[in-house]
């Protein structure tokens, strides 16, 4: 069974421009995808595609205008938010303005603790401390403040977060976006041994195509809100149809090339 089948999802934003009475509409969709146990999807596409308001009717911020979502066949649009809460997580893109500077770690990791489970204080700081080496991190990390982090650590914040719930699928919105290289790599290393272990499904997106090959089983290709094109990572990046796919895929090939001189 999947972890995730989305069928037909739609989204309608109405925005009213500014000292004027007219609207414009951005529609989103249909989007339909399936995704297994230890799966990778990675969302890929401009920055008016649409790729960020997906994640956001997948975690329950945003509601969609029809189509459905199933978490292992149940209907989460229509299950109690803290299903969805427990099972599908996100990472967000910038992970300092995510973190609340005025709370220590241990306080904004034990917040979802508090509002989703029954844990009494003491398993609660045992599986915060459990969660903080599960990223590489260290338990005396829960008295640091975000101020006291480097980037590639609040980062591995963001993802204790996101673990924390033990969830089926997590949702990462370009989360490698502001890492420099060295420490990227780690992360996504850090990404992939997590999903072995806990055979976590994952959607990935990002308009770093290198990293979307590298880390991806499947592939969705989003321009002004549509699927232009979708399948097999291989298959997209070797054998693209869509025109846009295609500039895309020509646009990562000579940045490689243009490394490799």
């Amino acid at each position: 069974m999947d972890l995730i089948n989305v069928r037909d999802l739609t989204f309608q934003n109405r925005i009213k421009k500014m000292w004027s009475k007219s609207e414009v509409t951005f529609d989103l969709g249909p989007v339909s995808f399936n995704l297994k146990e230890g799966e990778t999807l990675a969302i890929v596409g401009n920055n008016s595609s649409g790729k960020s308001l997906l994640a956001k009717l997948l975690v329950g911020i945003e509601t969609p205008k029809s189509g459905k979502i199933f978490m292992n066949g149940m209907d989460i649009n229509k299950s109690d938010i803290s299903v969805r809460c427990h099972d599908i997580r996100m990472i967000f893109q910038n992970s300092n303005e995510s973190l609340n500077p005025g709370l220590t770690l241990g306080s904004i990791l034990e917040e979802p603790l508090r509002l989703n489970t029954k844990l009494n204080a003491q398993e609660r700081t045992s599986l915060i401390e459990r969660t903080l080496r599960q990223v590489g991190l260290m338990s005396e990390h829960r008295f640091f403040y975000r101020h006291m982090l480097s980037d590639g650590q609040r980062q591995r914040i963001a993802l204790a977060r996101a673990l924390i719930l033990n969830p089926k699928v997590i949702v990462a919105d370009e989360p490698f976006a502001a890492l420099d290289p060295s420490v990227r790599s780690q992360a996504v290393n850090l990404l992939m041994k997590l999903q072995l272990d806990l055979g976590l499904g994952f959607i990935f997106i990002s308009h770093n195509l290198g990293i979307v090959r590298h880390i991806s089983d499947k592939v969705i290709i989003m321009k002004e809100g549509k699927v232009v094109e979708s399948g097999k990572t291989d298959v997209i990046f070797n054998w693209p149809k869509d025109e846009y796919t295609k500039k895309l895929v020509d646009s990562h090939q000579a940045l490689v090339n243009r490394h490799h001189l």
